[in-house]
């Protein structure tokens, strides 16, 4: 006899056998009982936790000949025939090879025809969403008003690609993945039937590799004893299957709770020397910090994470001591990190500084402890700010004082016109304002020429300008005449423009590009100095251990 995969040959056969789908089974049993069977069902969920295997449970349970019943007897030949997967009046299709219009016309014709010896005619379609939309359509009219002796069950692993014209047709149920402990107890039962020697912790780590899916967990199970024989070891089972062994994980995870970055260096190369792919230890690290991240909330995580009993109490050990911000900042670096994996060419270095880094984060404060601090601090520091003084600068103000009564006024002498327009040079008319009127008549070239410039002598008609060095080249024969034609328009005299070169060890007035630079400087200096002094920012340095980088203003009249 040729052999049978374990899948196959522990394929359930009963409704108690359906491991993790009770609520499946159960309903199909209240329906069973209570003579109320719907003529189309719709079973959905991940590959391998027993769609199918419910559908030939079902079928088997209706056309049993001790039935309908919730216990099929399984040696009649409707039952037996089922269990093989001939049955004549339970025909299994397969939607991906199926998916045409014609052979759901060919099912309606054979539809119209009674069971040849079963009570129901049950057409079992897998992977139905892979039919076309006119195989859909042909098949609409038939769910609608179906024969009494037909009964459709579907199975499909995506039931959001059906039509909702056929879903609303239909009872809906929904498999579940198979959790890691009935599973685990599933796994451990067929091992002891195969005399396989096994220890637990072994069919945790296949039940795991099989991801909620009890063929896949048979699957691995197979493989595993082809390789290893009837004993199996778990360093043999981690090396065949590419995984890193649970406790250098754990002792991975407490280097770095307790920063001991040597510890995780020490372990990498551990990983590294075994072959094992950093990926794949990075994502298993993943894994185990989300089961940190859940005990910490939840306590009693139940079916929340796919762990052992012994393993889980290691996880709340560890977890115990952590931070809940720390644990989530963890899991948000190695996530990021095994997407770097994917593309790095230095997937060790990559691993290596990563947890390195990890080891030395600091440990994080809650943003709640922080509000509440500052919110302290607000209190103990608010009857003293009431009551300090604000230093204000008193405002400047043109006082002109009157002349002594016994000294009399002098008659000013008439002015003539150079003398009144230097006077106003000086006055209300002088070099900024100058250099202002250049810029609104739209010369930007000359106007930042002249703010790098310093007046040396503003005595109508005469004005010398001293220009830097670096700039005095500008200042060609056809640029001194537009300065002068601008200045003779804006103090309304003949104007005669001399340009002087000024080093930058001579001594001269500072032009208004400095002045301003200048100004800034001292607002800056002045702000800083108001801003070390004041009691609040004091409080906050003490508490929070900081520094001081920057100082920006927030009242742009500050002076």
């Amino acid at each position: 006899m040729s052999y049978q995969v374990l899948a196959r040959k522990w394929r359930p056969q009963f409704f108690e056998d359906l491991v993790g789908q009770e609520h499946v089974s159960q309903t199909l049993i209240n329906a069973i009982t209570a003579d109320r069977v719907h003529h189309a069902f719709l079973f959905t969920g991940a590959r391998g936790v027993g769609k199918t295997s419910a559908a030939r449970i079902f079928a088997k349970a209706l056309n049993c000949q001790e039935g309908p019943t919730t216990q099929p007897c399984g040696v009649c030949p409707s039952c037996l025939e089922i269990t093989k997967g001939q049955g004549i009046d339970v025909l299994e299709i397969d939607g991906a090879s199926n998916t045409g219009v014609d052979d759901i016309r060919e099912l309606r014709e054979n539809i119209r025809y009674l069971p040849s010896q079963s009570r129901y005619k049950i057409f079992i379609i897998d992977e139905v969403h892979m039919l076309s939309i006119n195989a859909f359509n042909a098949l609409l009219k038939t769910l609608e008003e179906p024969p009494a002796h037909a009964k459709f069950i579907f199975a499909t692993t995506e039931p959001h690609k059906i039509p909702i014209t056929i879903l609303s047709r239909c009872q809906r149920f929904d498999f579940k993945k198979i959790g890691l402990v009935p599973l685990q107890a599933r796994l451990r039962y067929i091992a002891d039937q195969e005399n396989i020697q096994i220890e637990d912790s072994g069919l945790t780590i296949i039940a795991r590799s099989g991801g909620g899916s009890m063929r896949d967990a048979l699957s691995t199970l197979d493989q595993v004893i082809s390789f290893c024989g009837d004993r199996i070891s778990d360093e043999e089972l981690q090396s065949l299957l590419g995984l890193v062994s649970r406790s250098l994980l754990l002792a991975a995870i407490r280097a770095v709770l307790q920063r001991d970055a040597a510890q995780l260096l020490a372990l990498v190369q551990k990983v590294d020397e075994h072959g094992h792919s950093f990926r794949q230890f990075c994502q298993q690290l993943v894994e185990l910090v989300r089961a940190l991240v859940v005990v910490k909330v939840v306590g009693q995580p139940g079916d929340l994470i796919d762990v052992g009993e012994s393993e889980l109490q290691e996880i709340k050990s560890l977890a115990e001591p952590a931070a809940l911000e720390d644990l989530q900042r963890l899991l948000a670096i190695l996530v990021r990190t095994e997407a770097d994996l994917a593309i790095s060419n230095y997937p060790r270095l990559t691993m290596e500084m990563v947890l390195v880094k990890l080891a030395g984060l600091p440990r994080g404060v809650e943003v709640a402890t922080l509000i509440k601090r500052l919110e302290d601090l607000e209190k103990k520091l608010s009857p003293g700010l009431a009551t300090a003084p604000v230093r204000k600068e008193p405002p400047v103000e043109s006082v002109v004082a009157p002349p002594p009564a016994d000294i009399p006024l002098a008659e000013e002498p008439p002015l003539d016109q150079s003398i009144a327009v230097s006077a106003a040079g000086s006055g209300d008319k002088d070099w900024a304002g100058l250099v202002d009127f250049v810029r609104n008549r739209r010369k930007p070239r000359i106007s930042s020429l002249l703010e790098q410039s310093s007046v040396l002598l503003l005595e109508l008609p005469r004005l010398r300008i001293g220009m830097p060095e670096m700039y005095f080249s500008l200042a060609d024969g056809e640029m001194r005449q537009e300065i002068q034609i601008l200045a003779a328009e804006y103090f309304a005299v003949e104007v005669k423009v001399e340009v002087e070169k000024v080093g930058n060890g001579e001594k001269a007035p500072l032009s208004l590009h400095a002045e301003r630079a200048q100004q800034e400087s001292d607002r800056k200096k002045k702000l800083r100095e108001n801003a070390v002094e004041h009691p609040l920012v004091k409080s906050a340095l003490n508490i929070f251990g900081g520094q001081i980088e920057d100082v920006k203003p927030i009242d742009k009249g500050f002076v």
